[in-house]
């Protein structure tokens, strides 16, 4: 048993855990974060993908212990205060959910992405970019519309801020 410490959405935590304790099991199990999902426990499927400093990792390839030190932003730590995110609000709007198991890390790595690319997303550019996160209910296609409508939104909000 080690004693792991780390900032899990802005807040300082430090539990013991196992030195096998998976980063999603410890957000799960030790800190009762349950949005951060379980679904393959082998990175094949994106439902547990979270920030750690800063940048989208898959939860259940990291060891509690590795992240240890660090900053990690879980899907409970995107939104502000009582409003959703904009991308959280994206995908209410446009549907993109359907049983909603695969939605946290579909919405972090949308995030993630729209981070990367901006408002200069396309549909080819996002449908290659989630090949990492599975959705067992749908086509993708409310999913996709989702992530493009979020990135407009926070382009236009991003463009708004700097005038």
């Amino acid at each position: 048993m080690s004693r792991v410490a780390m900032t899990v959405n802005g807040r300082k935590v430090s539990r013991e855990c196992e030195d096998r304790t998976l980063l999603v099991h410890f957000l799960r199990d030790h800190l009762s974060l349950t949005g951060t999902h379980v679904g393959c426990d082998t990175s094949q499927c994106g439902a547990c993908v979270v920030y750690m400093d800063g940048r989208a990792v898959k939860s259940c390839t990291i060891l509690a212990a590795q992240a240890a030190g660090s900053e990690i932003l879980t899907i409970e730590g995107l939104a502000a205060g009582g409003d959703l995110h904009p991308v959280q609000a994206a995908f209410k709007a446009n549907h993109g959910l359907q049983c909603g198991f695969c939605t946290p890390g579909m919405v972090m790595s949308a995030v993630d992405m729209i981070n990367r690319y901006g408002a200069d997303l396309d549909e080819k550019t996002v449908r290659e970019n989630l090949e990492g996160n599975i959705c067992r209910c749908t086509g993708y296609h409310n999913i996709v519309k989702a992530i493009l409508a979020a990135a407009q939104e926070m382009g236009a909000a991003g463009r708004q801020a700097a005038e």
